[in-house]
């Protein structure tokens, strides 16, 4: 996860802080040099890390810290205003022409995804009730098209191409033909890359940049990179103008430094992550979120928006009624499993939730110790895979030789089916209590015994 590594040894300062009541000045000090130490390890850019550090300490050390009720919460409350001032503080998002088509050009080194985002971005736009049109200007690289004509395909998006014979300059003036022919109201013209910078990869980029005029150039990085990400971001813009940046791969980062870096070294604004395979993986940048996640204090509207995507919301409304009827079956389990699957691992979204209350990040990560929360899922949607509708519908019917015949088909022992049916018939238990107490009953949780 991007950050990971950050983020454990921030929380791990933030939570010596807060376990004084009152902060020196040698206090706060001392935790900026480990924040400093943590930054660095993250690689992110010296000179940034400098000048946070010096911006965090002045107004750390001034009187409403020191002096505050809670001192600790304040350092923190810093730290998290000037990591959402690091990264742009606001979220960047993509301009259109007022006359149609809008032409987006995609650039970036070779290997970085633009292939790739250029789909997931076409297919997100989409979504959005636009109609897109891939454009391959990759004339170089063997099967680049193809690539394209792949991604496209697994997206529903067209693709314009003209084989390898043709000039990158008049595909894209041909594509814009092509486009106001079809009524494409964007363009998205995927570039060729490089395994380096080049005066030929430059030359190639400002000739399309000048016959096509695009409204905006997408910098694709990978994030992986790290302080190269940086230096590509910086040739880029100075040698051809580069009006938002992409960065990809961030769900390999544990380090997550180039996110950090490239907006305050290049003054442009980080537009979309790329966090995975799917098309909904390429995220929406929002600085605040990212900094809140940074800092173990989850990313609730991230998760919303998660949710909102992925989960029907009549279906959402029907399991709720069931749950409040006490009708929630094995069944509506399983559909709720898979329900959840669609948003991602299920770590990332743990790490979206708020912390609870004497439990930060790195607590959790301590529970889920030796735990995969993907397995045991994946080993829970066997075992009710393995039953009949019928003892999905009322597990009371589980008889011995029931258990054995589904422990069997799933490939897990009876002791596993009998945790599962116990599990559930607590989680109902639970949500009847939960009712009782809403109906003005006297009711207590279990866990509260």
């Amino acid at each position: 996860m991007a950050f990971e590594n950050l983020s454990n040894k921030l929380q791990e300062v933030f939570k010596q802080l807060r376990s004084k009541g009152v902060l020196t000045e040698a206090d706060v000090k001392a935790a900026m040099r480990e924040v400093k130490i943590a930054l660095l390890e993250a690689d992110v850019n010296f000179k940034i890390v400098k000048e946070f550090i010096k911006k965090v300490t002045e107004r750390a050390v001034g009187t409403e810290v020191l002096q505050g009720l809670n001192p600790g919460q304040q350092v923190i409350k810093i730290v998290n205003e000037e990591l959402i001032a690091l990264m742009g503080s606001t979220q960047a998002q993509l301009t259109f022409s007022r006359k149609p088509p809008t032409v987006f050009m995609m650039v970036g080194l070779q290997g970085a995804g633009k292939t790739t985002t250029s789909g997931k971005l076409a297919g997100q736009l989409r979504k959005q009730g636009r109609s897109p049109l891939l454009v391959a200007c990759d004339v170089y690289r063997p099967a680049a098209i193809k690539q394209l004509q792949v991604v496209g395909k697994n997206y529903n998006i067209p693709v314009f191409e003209m084989g390898t014979e043709v000039s990158p300059v008049e595909i894209s003036k041909k594509a814009l033909e092509y486009a106001a022919q079809q009524h494409h109201d964007v363009i998205l013209i995927d570039t060729a890359g490089r395994l380096h910078i080049n005066e030929e990869l430059m030359q190639e980029l400002q000739d399309i940049k000048t016959a096509v005029r695009p409204q905006e150039i997408l910098l694709v990085v990978d994030a992986m990179t790290g302080q190269d990400a940086v230096t590509v971001a910086e040739s880029f813009d100075g040698q051809l103008g580069v009006d938002g940046i992409i960065l990809t791969k961030l769900d390999g980062d544990a380090r997550g430094g180039a996110a950090l870096s490239v907006r305050s070294v290049t003054n442009k604004p980080i537009k979309y992550i790329g966090m995975g395979e799917k098309m909904e993986d390429l995220e929406p940048f929002y600085p605040d979120r990212m900094a809140s996640r940074i800092l173990g204090m989850g990313d609730v509207l991230s998760l919303i928006d998660k949710v909102q995507a992925n989960i029907d919301e009549q279906e959402a409304l029907d399991m709720a009624k069931k749950m409040r009827a006490n009708d929630f079956t094995l069944e509506d389990f399983l559909a709720q499993m898979q329900q959840i699957k669609k948003m991602g691992p299920l770590k990332d979204l743990l790490g979206m939730m708020p912390g609870i209350p004497g439990m930060g990040k790195l607590d959790l990560d301590a529970a889920l110790t030796g735990v995969d929360p993907q397995k045991e899922m994946a080993r829970t949607e066997a075992i009710i895979q393995s039953m009949t509708k019928e003892e999905r519908a009322n597990p009371s019917i589980l008889n011995g030789p029931r258990k054995k015949r589904i422990a069997a088909g799933c490939g897990r022992s009876i002791a596993d089916v009998n945790r599962l049916i116990k599990q559930f018939e607590e989680m109902k238990k639970m949500m009847k209590q939960m009712n009782n107490m809403q109906k003005g009953k006297k009711g207590k949780f279990p866990f509260f015994r």
